[in-house]
């Protein structure tokens, strides 16, 4: 079979995984034929994915109708739903784990999205997950809020291997690498073993435009002078790049030196940067922007089917992008902040804070799907 775009990412060290999963997907082949067909190596989940696949198929409703008549909540009900799905992924991608060294075939699911902002039970959930699953490739999703960042440290110090996700902020990433860190030292000073833990940092990127893109319309919309609309038409569809680029340098920092080399004498492994949420949510933007301009050694695109045939069919691999024209990033993000927009404000508060409300949102939309689901099995019984 010829080989498309996708695989030539892979000459780069850059890793693709899929952002989605559902029962159909991994019975009838088709997560096989991704791996094969286009060069897919890992799988993502949310909250948001999971309303889909169980909400708009019929693929789970036999054992919906099973559960409910055990007289299972709609909680236990999605738990024992997802955590199958996740379990029969981790299989199919169990090969691509050994081959990898555990670095790729794997497979995230998420804490709920309520417990974003509780150090204490985010850590619990985890756990329990952790050892529900029980699977080598797994890894669990804990949010980049400042609450997480201690669920992350103490996870890993556990030996529990995550995926830290809505992250927007470079700031935050520091403190997400800062924590992965020094969990590994905590293990290494009790002489235990770092080896087989594993991390990705997910740093969305596409949410950054929409609401960079925004304000930026706002202001050209009331802007008097010709030269300022200019100014600012210019800055549109630059911000989430350049904030990438930006967080790519500080990883290429933070791992290296004599701190990282005294973790890799103790065979800690890499704590990658995955770039999610890359599909493209502007139609005027090319459909493989966030694939093509974020090519990087070391690193992660997870990516929704769109985008993946989109890229399969169309996309270009032109190089190691992520590092292309650094101190254009960094002009771009000085000038957003010059124009007035509050991009600090935006990347540490709110969309963390939207986007684990939208996760919320699916997640309590899918409890009501199946609670309904339930009381109609309740009621013809």
């Amino acid at each position: 079979m010829p080989k498309n775009p996708l695989f030539d990412l892979q000459q780069y060290g850059q890793s693709v995984w899929y952002d989605s999963i559902g029962r159909s997907l991994i019975r009838s082949g088709g997560l096989r034929s991704l791996i094969d067909r286009y060069a897919v190596v890992g799988v993502t989940s949310n909250p948001t994915i999971f309303d889909k696949a169980i909400s708009g198929s019929s693929d789970y409703d036999g054992d919906i109708h099973r559960l409910a008549g055990l007289g299972q909540s709609a909680p236990q009900i999605f738990e024992k739903l997802a955590t199958d799905d996740i379990r029969m992924a981790c299989d199919v991608l169990r090969p691509i784990y050994e081959q990898t060294g555990g670095f790729d075939g794997r497979v995230s699911i998420e804490v709920s999205p309520h417990l974003a902002f509780n150090t204490e039970e985010t850590v619990k959930e985890a756990r329990r997950l952790w050892q529900m699953v029980d699977r080598p490739n797994l890894l669990i999703k804990v949010p980049a809020t400042r609450e997480g960042f201690p669920a992350i440290q103490q996870l890993i110090y556990e030996g529990v291997s995550i995926n830290i996700t809505l992250l927007f902020a470079v700031s935050f990433y520091e403190a997400v690498m800062e924590a992965y860190m020094a969990g590994l030292e905590r293990r290494v000073a009790e002489g235990k073993a770092i080896d087989e833990i594993h991390s990705v940092a997910s740093f969305f990127v596409s949410r950054v435009d929409t609401m960079v893109d925004r304000e930026l319309e706002a202001k050209i919309s009331t802007a008097q002078n010709p030269a300022e609309q200019a100014r600012l038409r210019g800055l549109l569809g630059k911000a989430a790049v350049a904030n990438v680029k930006v967080a790519y340098q500080a990883f290429r920092r933070v791992f290296s030196g004599p701190r990282w080399e005294a973790l890799v004498v103790k065979r800690a492994n890499l704590q990658r940067p995955l770039w999610a949420s890359t599909s493209t949510k502007n139609p005027t933007y090319p459909d493989t922007l966030y694939i093509a301009e974020l090519v990087g050694s070391r690193t992660v695109n997870t990516i929704p089917e769109n985008a993946l045939l989109a890229f399969a069919d169309h996309g270009v691999v032109r190089g190691n992008t992520v590092e292309e024209d650094l101190g254009g990033a960094q002009r771009v993000l000085q000038q957003l902040i010059e124009a007035g927009i509050a991009l600090q404000d935006i990347v540490e508060q709110r969309l963390v804070a939207e986007g684990a409300q939208l996760f919320v949102n699916s997640f309590d939309s899918l409890l009501d799907s199946l609670s309904r689901k339930c009381d109609a099995v309740s009621v013809s019984s």
